[in-house]
């Protein structure tokens, strides 16, 4: 399973050129050849799904933006453009077809954006960021989409794979009735889809939570890294929903003022019932890992007191056995160092002629034991 994949920067690319390393003469009197003009792109390239709509269903599939600009019969019709990782000359093709502000398309051009929502004019220009939780690798895939509502349109522009727009598109298709409603119920039906789509995202973060706390009962080494990494996933979920909270607030505050179907509200009103229960659930992740993380350092810090514990009750009976090795070890140093001295036969010891020498050193050597050996028990090292 592939890894969690950058976001490309939509700016110019530019061609590589072998000779851009080669050392050039600041005044070179060498006629210099003209550069290729890149091929243009033409911004239908770009588009994925094109269609116009009238009273819920669809009557043109436009293969321009010109065309479909010409193909909208009346101002209760729409067009619904869908454009997949657009470049900068693109995006701007289209912005001029539907008059788009250009601080709208200098962000989309730029992606890399926060979730938000922002008028310009008639036109509502929106940044969600999509989610799907990756099982094999256990990470969650971040993608971004930004949309274009006008009057009479929709623009979607995509930067990743996620989320399916077709299946947003199929489900409006199949009920008229709703897409009838215009732009706007476009947009609601976007917005279902990015919020649906974090459910399996917080199920896969759940699972995760769950065998990490087992993890560190289990006194597993690893489950702190596991811990960290799942933390940054948890705040970059955040990064991705909260902001929706205050964007769905905005849309209902627009609600009478630009005359928004009940209908329609209704709709809007469930998609904030359940972005509100991701943004909660995405919160207590946060707040149970912390947790988690301190009752990790707890028993880490608890294991190694037993450790430490431990070897110090070992050093202990190790010292204590060595007490009586040195115990014994000097008991037994007494009469060998008296037999030693008198065991030295030398003609001016005048013990060596005594009778009484022989007993006398045994003495000395029964008291000096006995001495040793009383001192040392009383101390406990015998």
């Amino acid at each position: 399973m592939r890894e969690k994949r950058p976001f490309r920067p939509l700016l110019p690319s530019r061609s590589a050129n072998p000779s851009s390393d080669l050392i050039v003469p600041e005044h070179s009197m060498a006629p210099h050849p003209t550069p290729p003009t890149p091929a243009v792109v033409p911004v239908e390239a770009s588009v994925v799904n094109s269609a116009v709509y009238r009273d819920g269903a669809r009557i043109e599939t436009p293969a321009s933006l010109a065309e479909a600009l010409r193909s909208l019969p009346d101002e209760s019709s729409m067009a619904w453009i869908g454009m997949y990782r657009p470049d900068e000359e693109q995006l701007q093709a289209a912005a001029k077809q539907f008059g788009l502000h250009e601080l709208a398309v200098e962000d989309a051009i730029v992606a890399h954006q926060r979730p938000k929502l922002e008028r310009y004019g008639d036109t509502l220009f929106v940044v969600l960021r999509a989610a799907r939780y990756l099982d094999e690798t256990e990470r969650v895939d971040f993608g971004e989409l930004h949309v274009f509502c006008g009057p009479t349109f929709v623009i979607t522009v995509r930067h990743s794979e996620s989320p399916d727009l077709s299946a947003v598109r199929r489900r409006m298709e199949n009920d008229p009735e709703l897409l009838k409603l215009g732009p706007e119920a476009v947009l609601y039906a976007i917005l279902d889809a990015v919020v649906d789509g974090y459910a399996p995202v917080v199920a896969g973060l759940q699972n995760d939570i769950d065998e990490i706390e087992t993890e560190v009962f289990s006194g597993d080494p690893k489950v702190s890294r596991r811990i960290y990494e799942l933390s940054r996933e948890v705040i970059e979920f955040q990064r991705a929903t909260k902001p929706l909270l205050d964007m769905l607030r905005g849309l209902s505050a627009g609600f009478e003022k630009y005359n928004t179907d009940e209908e329609l509200q209704k709709y809007l009103r469930d998609v904030t019932d359940h972005a509100t229960t991701v943004v909660e659930r995405a919160d207590g992740f946060r707040q149970l890992l912390g947790n988690i993380l301190t009752v990790n350092a707890t028993l880490v810090s608890q294991t190694q007191n037993e450790e430490m514990s431990a070897l110090t009750q070992a050093s202990y009976a190790q010292n204590e056995e060595i007490k009586k090795v040195s115990a014994w070890a000097a008991i037994l140093f007494a009469p060998t160092l008296i037999g030693t001295v008198y065991g030295m036969n030398f003609d001016s010891m005048p013990e060596l002629h005594w009778v009484g020498g022989y007993p006398m050193a045994l003495l000395m050597m029964a008291l000096t034991c006995i001495t040793l050996y009383t001192i040392f028990k009383r101390r406990g090292w015998l």
